[in-house]
């Protein structure tokens, strides 16, 4: 009987346990789906001892298929590539393609070793000064080598991420505005239609003369070149928050404005405690909309003006016409579709954070 009442025991526990872990896993759900890795939820399931068969069925749709689908294209472009002669020479394939990719990487250590061993020699050099007391010839001086294919990344993702800052800084506000204000939306409304459809390569002349005009003492930390783009990027990606802010502002509940006005709230105050908590949806899918477009402009405004970047990296490459240039740039147009799906999924699960609801 004791023994009975210790085994009952035990599977109560053990249910109670699997429970909590279900209870888990479903509420990470929604974070997994976010972040693009909604296939690990079945695993998960099938880990904490739900049904397999109904599982797979599951892992089927989110991994096994898209896994397939990946897998054909390869096998596709394995086939086609060769086919197709170009003045480089013949289209690379995935292999190909992936031992560049490991070349480019390859680079960028030996870089940072150049890097880490000249700024070692310094620092021994400058202590002998030192130790001898000549102060007066102690000197540093910053690593000028070349930027490998990694360090273009960071300042293609540095750029963009300022060019968005700058447009959400400016796109939002106005959003607002517009949707609180018929006679402001009436009045920007028209500028919004004509500027919206200019391409960046329309902008950049502008923006280049204009910024090499007015900022004039560039920071080092903040070179002409970075700002040049990153102001291009604003100028194209700012619509699609402004237009979706002033949409999610206009389309507030009356009945939520008219309680507002009752309690006889301060404009601030309707703004951060009604406006912007109901239409947080609306203008995140906004922001989403303008990464994804500053992303692409981005990598445009780099081609043309040869500023730092990733642009830059497959603009010297076409220029270059070496039998491995082919290979890079598609290192770069792959690395270009991950990041931008990599920093749409952010925006979503920031958007999970920030508001009530992700389906909007």
């Amino acid at each position: 009987m004791a023994n009975a009442e210790i085994t009952s025991g035990a599977e109560s526990a053990r249910a109670a346990r699997q429970e909590r872990l279900f209870t888990w896993i479903t509420k990470a759900s929604g974070w997994f789906d976010a972040l693009g890795f909604s296939w690990l939820v079945p695993i998960l399931r099938i880990a904490a001892g739900d049904s397999p068969k109904e599982q797979f069925q599951e892992l089927k749709k989110v991994l096994i298929i898209p896994l397939i689908g990946i897998a054909a294209f390869l096998v596709m472009w394995s086939v086609l590539a060769p086919k197709v002669q170009t003045s480089l020479g013949a289209v690379p394939g995935p292999v190909q393609v992936w031992a560049q990719a490991v070349n480019l990487w390859d680079d960028h250590v030996r870089e940072r070793e150049k890097s880490d061993e000249f700024y070692q020699r310094q620092e021994e050099r400058n202590a002998k000064f030192e130790a001898a007391g000549k102060t007066d010839k102690i000197k540093w001086r910053t690593y000028t080598g070349k930027p490998t294919y990694i360090d273009q990344i960071g300042t293609s993702l540095i750029t963009v991420g300022l060019g968005f800052l700058i447009a959400t800084l400016i796109a939002v506000p106005l959003g607002i505005a517009s949707g609180l204000s018929r006679s402001f939306s009436g009045a920007i409304n028209p500028l919004i239609q004509i500027f919206k459809p200019v391409s960046p390569l329309a902008w950049l002349p502008i923006v280049t003369m204009i910024v090499s005009a007015l900022y004039v003492d560039p920071a080092d930390w903040l070179p002409k070149s970075l700002l040049v783009s990153a102001v291009t990027v604003t100028l194209c990606s700012l619509w699609p928050t402004l237009i979706n802010t002033a949409l999610g502002v206009a389309s507030v509940d009356k009945d939520l404005m008219n309680v507002g006005r009752v309690l006889q709230l301060p404009t601030w105050k309707t703004i951060t405690k009604l406006v912007l908590p109901s239409s947080l949806p609306l203008i995140f899918t906004g922001l989403r909309l303008s990464l994804g477009v500053g992303w692409m402009v981005l990598i445009a405004a780099e081609m043309l003006a040869q500023n730092p970047g990733l642009g830059k990296f497959v603009w010297d490459e076409f220029q270059n016409g070496s039998s491995q240039s082919l290979a890079k740039i598609m290192v770069a147009v792959i690395t270009i579709g991950i990041i931008g799906f990599a920093l749409d999924r952010l925006m979503f699960a920031l958007q999970r954070a920030f508001t009530f609801s992700a389906n909007r």
